[in-house]
């Protein structure tokens, strides 16, 4: 019998965790033909939501609770997901239910069929944010233009993927990363499904317009030198304009003596073309130095504090 993971990252969802076990519970009554794996991953919550994984855990042998000392961030909860899932699939989905559970069987019909990544893509959210939207949109095309590999647009980690691409996953170390990213970029046989998602149950989403932020810039210079190459580019193209711009003055005030330029002038144009330059970039080499900091340092990318469910007696 192949056994399945659900892998579900949990902050702040103390009212939303006994519904999304609830939910899974369903779906796995509806696939019986499978053994089936429910890890869940406290991400330093403050509310009551590891009570609430320590409850269910204690009646459903097929959870496995994991607790996280502090809030170390969603994309290293799914990391240590993987880590600690048994099963020949793990699936994703956030807490809040708005990965619909309901459509697991889905995703398991085209593993089953032979797809190694089943990836969902979000065709729209009910009351979504508009700012939220034009900043995914605009998210979606700064990787596209940057990134090796291709990110699709509105995809999401709702996914399904096979054993094989979790033995790859957890292969990687980089501390900065971005889930999904690292998926496309493996490139194993992806099929996938559209959904809708739905407006969340109870409480509020805990990833701000600042994570989202902090995610994307963290993304784009853990994937690609394009902003380096950019801002070489800018670094060119403002040396020759302030060239041309200087010889211009120079005609003017020295050759056609019409006195234009002041000297003061001189030294402002190329004083702030120059110093623009060398902020910019600065500014950029110091994101990269940083990222190299943090790999260069390797801290362990998470810490368990407790661990319950079916391997917890072994560890």
């Amino acid at each position: 019998m192949k056994k399945i993971s659900t892998i579900v990252p949990v902050y702040n969802e103390e009212a939303n965790v006994p519904l999304m076990h609830a939910a899974l519970c369903e779906v796995a009554d509806k696939l019986p033909g499978y053994d089936w794996e429910f890890v869940f991953v406290n991400d330093g919550s403050r509310d009551g939501s590891w009570q609430a994984l320590e409850a269910i855990a204690g009646k459903d042998k097929r959870v496995v609770s994991l607790d996280f000392s502090r809030n170390f961030g969603k994309e290293l909860a799914l990391t240590a997901g993987v880590q600690n899932c048994t099963g020949d699939a793990a699936i994703f989905l956030d807490a809040d239910l708005q990965h619909p559970p309901a459509l697991i069987p889905e995703f398991v019909k085209k593993w089953e069929a032979g797809a190694e990544v089943v990836a969902s893509i979000r065709k729209s959210t009910e009351k979504k944010s508009p700012i939220k939207d034009l900043g995914s949109r605009l998210f979606y095309h700064l990787m596209s233009a940057a990134a090796p590999s291709k990110l699709t647009p509105n995809a999401t980690d709702f996914k399904l993927i096979d054993r094989k691409v979790i033995n790859e996953l957890v292969r990687f170390t980089e501390h900065k990363r971005m889930f999904r990213g690292l998926i496309e970029w493996l490139g194993f046989r992806t099929e996938y499904i559209e959904f809708v998602a739905p407006e969340r149950i109870n409480g509020t989403a805990s990833y701000s317009l600042g994570k989202l932020l902090s995610l994307a810039i963290n993304s784009i210079t853990s994937n690609s030198l394009w902003p380096l190459k950019l801002f070489s580019y800018v670094g060119i193209f403002t040396t020759l304009a302030s060239f041309i711009l200087l010889v211009i003055m120079i005609v003017h005030n020295y050759l056609l003596h019409t006195g234009m330029f002041s000297s003061i002038s001189f030294v402002i144009v190329t004083n702030t073309l120059v110093l623009g330059i060398v902020l910019v970039s600065l500014g950029l080499v110091a994101l990269y130095i940083g990222q190299i900091q943090v790999e260069v340092i390797n801290r362990p990318l998470y810490v368990i504090r407790e661990k319950l469910g079916a391997e917890d007696k072994k560890d």
